[in-house]
C-alpha cells in the first residue's frame, strides 16, 4: 500500500486491538476513579426489631414438669417442659400424654410442641400448638396470678369441629394441676382428664474427675 502523499512517515494506521485496548484502559481508569466517591457514602439498612415479650407472669413453669392423672381421669402420665428460645422472643412448651382407654374415649398417646409468643393485639399471649397427630391448633393464652387459661382460637388445622380448652392452676411453690375439656362437634365441654403434676429437679452437675 502507498502512503499517501505529504504524511509523515512516522504515522501508520492503527490496528483494531489497539483501539479496543485504550477503549478499555480508559473505562477502567474511570471506574477507578469513581469507586472512592462511593465508598464514602455508605447505605446502612436496619430492621427494628419488636421488643421482648414480658414473660414474666410464666417465669415459675420455667423447667421440666411430671406427674400423673387424677383418680376420676383416665389412667395415664403427662410430662411437660417449659423453656425460653431465640433471644427469650418466645417461650417453648414440649408435652407429652399417655391416657389408658375408657369406655367411651380410645388410647391416646400424644406428644406436641407450644411455641408462645406475645399476642399482636397487645392482650396476653398466643399459644401454636403443634400435635404428633398432625393437628396445628392455636389458642389464647390469660394469666391471672396463679391461674393459666387457654382458649382455642382454631389453626391452620384444627381436629375437624372438636374444640379443647386447658386450665394451668398453681398449687404449691413446685406443682400445679392441670385440667383439659373437650367439646365433640355441636356438644358442651366436659373435662378430658385432670392430673397434677410436680417439679422434676435439675440434674445435679458433676466435676471430672482429674
Amino acid at each position: 500500500m502507498r502512503r499517501p502523499e505529504g504524511s509523515p512517515h512516522w504515522v501508520k494506521p492503527l490496528g483494531s486491538a489497539l483501539v479496543r485496548a485504550l477503549i478499555l484502559a480508559f473505562i477502567c481508569a474511570f471506574a477507578g476513579a469513581s469507586l472512592p466517591a462511593k465508598d464514602k457514602l455508605p447505605v446502612q439498612y436496619k430492621i427494628s426489631t419488636p421488643t421482648l415479650p414480658d414473660f414474666s407472669a410464666l417465669e415459675w413453669m420455667q423447667g421440666r414438669w411430671t406427674g400423673k392423672t387424677a383418680p376420676n381421669s383416665p389412667s395415664g402420665e403427662v410430662q411437660l417442659s417449659v423453656n425460653p428460645d431465640l433471644e427469650k422472643h418466645f417461650l417453648v412448651f414440649r408435652g407429652e400424654v399417655s391416657l389408658a382407654a375408657t369406655p367411651t374415649v380410645p388410647a391416646v398417646k400424644e406428644s406436641w410442641l407450644g411455641i408462645l409468643s406475645a399476642s399482636p393485639e397487645g392482650r396476653g399471649f398466643r399459644l401454636q400448638i403443634f400435635s404428633s397427630t398432625g393437628f396445628i391448633t392455636r389458642y389464647q393464652m390469660t394469666v391471672d396470678d396463679a391461674e393459666i387459661h387457654l382458649n382455642p382460637e382454631g389453626g391452620d388445622t384444627p381436629p375437624p369441629g372438636w374444640l379443647f380448652r386447658r386450665a394451668w392452676v398453681r398449687v404449691g411453690p413446685d406443682e400445679f394441676s392441670e385440667v383439659v375439656q373437650a367439646a365433640p362437634p355441636g356438644k358442651a365441654f366436659f373435662d378430658y382428664y385432670a392430673a397434677k403434676l410436680s417439679r422434676v429437679p435439675p440434674a445435679a452437675k458433676t466435676t471430672p474427675t482429674p
